[in-house]
């Protein structure tokens, strides 16, 4: 399907509850959720993700403990997204923190736990992502994240994917957590996309040297086209995967 044609499969669906999102992402929901924890952790294996995310729980697990659990946040994550759509919760800092939380459960490390960064909450300390070292100092995030959020409120929902590109560079430049701030903001930029009335996009991880690419077109020069570009292509990509 061309992007056009994704965009009006989705509306005709017509969304308004949380069920309807649920039925809509039933054959996309795993693959949503995979990717985007495989992006950083290639210890993420379909079957037992599958297996997570379908019943709770798994047989002959023989990985690492923090691997289940980022498997088992992922779930929870996505039960917030549908429940915040249900609710009509419009993108806001209680919710990417909540998402955040979710997230990261039980798998900051204890050198970061030490030091006082928790799940949930603002990075306390330097951290940086990218080629070039990009992330706000701990003592601004905040005050980063408001603004970004301040910004997405008076734009047009003919404008989604635009709007959702700029809010993923952003939110990935300014690196408000100590960690996981990856997987929060894809789940964060989606969610803004199925409030908006706009399909949610998988980030496949076969394509993660394009994607990180179009990021760095952000911290180098501010080149929002990259990202866009991708999105467009990821969008495409996801939903002709869906029949």
């Amino acid at each position: 399907m061309t992007y056009e044609q994704v965009l009006t499969y989705w509306r005709e669906k017509s969304i308004i509850s949380d069920a309807d999102l649920a039925e809509a992402l039933q054959k996309q929901s795993i693959s949503f959720s995979f990717h985007s924890g495989n992006m950083e952790n290639p210890h993420f294996t379909p079957e037992v993700f599958r297996e997570v995310f379908e019943h709770e729980t798994v047989t002959s697990y023989t990985g690492d403990l923090r691997t289940l659990y980022e498997m088992h946040n992922a779930k929870h994550a996505y039960q917030q997204f549908l429940s915040a759509f249900g609710e009509g919760r419009a993108l806001d800092e209680n919710l990417i923190l909540r998402f955040h939380k979710l997230l990261t459960k039980n798998t900051y490390d204890s050198r970061r736990y030490e030091l006082g960064e928790r799940p949930g909450t603002y990075k306390q300390h330097d951290y940086v992502t990218g080629k070039h070292d990009v992330g706000a100092a701990p003592e601004d995030a905040a005050e980063e994240m408001r603004e970004l959020l301040y910004e997405l409120k008076e734009a047009p929902p003919e404008k989604a994917l635009t709007v959702a590109a700029f809010f993923h560079v952003k939110f990935e430049n300014i690196h408000p957590f100590a960690n996981g701030n990856g997987r929060c903001g894809r789940l964060a930029m989606n969610y803004y996309l199925v409030s908006q009335n706009h399909p949610p996009i998988t980030i496949h991880e076969e394509d993660r040297k394009a994607y990180f690419e179009s990021l760095e077109a952000w911290d180098v020069s501010q080149d929002l086209e990259p990202l866009k570009t991708f999105l467009r292509e990821q969008c495409e990509k996801t939903w002709s995967r869906a029949d």
